[in-house]
């Protein structure tokens, strides 16, 4: 779709460019993965040593504590792909040498948590061969489109999503809501790890939350985590804890919009708690629930959309 600029009266088109090679694209990205992805930076041109001989463009620090690969391109190329799998299958079996990167980049006290591992890759297109064959592959990778345009105008999307469609909560029939895309390879489970020992009233209101949080955009997705229900774009936009009697939900909010927040709400910018977000939204009745939705999407417009 066409990108215009508005100029007093008058909608001009903005023509796209590019960049002049892939280490611009790269040094974009990683100066800016906390705004794009909420990741943190660990290396960069990582040597997989002189066996496997290879360099991963980028690897990171997901705001779950997940290790990431990212890998660019500015030309559609199915290498990229590729490659990434070679990577992905790498990492899998040095899970001691990135912990040691994430430890002299950010710190002895930061522990990485293996059940999801990030595969980010970055070009300007996809073929349609592309989509197919990570699809069939059943790999945890994400193909992430890049438009650059002459007024510096940077847009990402992911033309790649995963699995499946939302599924009642204890029921394996679909509903007619948008589809969610979850991870094939989470180790945690929404039913097994989150609801098996909630009651009805509790597993009604999840399944009300997770319907409209999916139904705002079809690129949400769905990530069971240990301890709380991440669903997010590029990153995290809500997390949902889910206790006995309770939901919590953490958001991130503008911090101009804290001093708003309504009587359910807190902020916890500076207190400890399980998932990503600096506000709580405390869930307990429907009604709870009706007034989270514009907070709801708050979080999401937040984070880009």
């Amino acid at each position: 779709m066409p990108l215009f600029q508005i100029q007093k009266e008058n909608i001009l088109p903005v023509r796209l460019s590019d960049f002049s090679s892939e280490k611009m694209l790269q040094n974009l990205v990683e100066k800016n993965l906390a705004t794009i992805f909420n990741c943190r930076f660990v290396a960069t041109e990582y040597s997989t040593g002189a066996i496997h001989g290879g360099r991963i463009d980028s690897l990171a620090l997901s705001e779950d504590n997940n290790p990431v690969i990212i890998e660019y391109k500015i030309k559609a190329s199915s290498d990229l792909i590729n490659q990434s799998l070679f990577y992905l299958s790498w990492l899998q079996d040095h899970k001691g040498d990135f912990q040691l990167a994430v430890h002299q980049a950010l710190g002895n006290e930061i522990e990485v948590d293996w059940s999801d591992i990030r595969v980010i890759c970055i070009a300007p297109e996809f073929k349609k061969y592309d989509l197919h064959a990570v699809k069939m592959m059943g790999a945890n990778i994400e193909l992430w489109q890049y438009r650059l345009y002459s007024n510096k105008a940077f847009h990402l999307e992911e033309v790649f999503q995963r699995s499946s469609a939302i599924l009642e909560v204890g029921n394996t029939t679909n509903t007619k809501q948008k589809p969610a895309y979850t991870r094939q390879n989470v180790t945690y489970s929404l039913d097994e790890d989150h609801l098996q020992d909630k009651s009805d009233s509790i597993q009604s209101m999840v399944q009300k939350i997770r319907n409209y949080i999916l139904s705002i955009d079809e690129s949400i997705e769905e990530i069971p985590k240990k301890l709380y229900v991440a669903y997010r774009t590029s990153q995290n936009f809500v997390c949902m804890e889910i206790q006995k009697k309770k939901i919590y939900l953490f958001l991130k909010i503008e911090e101009n919009m804290l001093n708003d927040l309504p009587s359910n709400g807190r902020d916890v910018t500076n207190i400890g708690h399980f998932g990503t977000g600096n506000v709580e939204l405390t869930i307990q009745t429907d009604d709870d629930i009706d007034a989270a939705q514009s907070w709801i999407l708050q979080s999401w417009r937040n984070i880009g959309g």
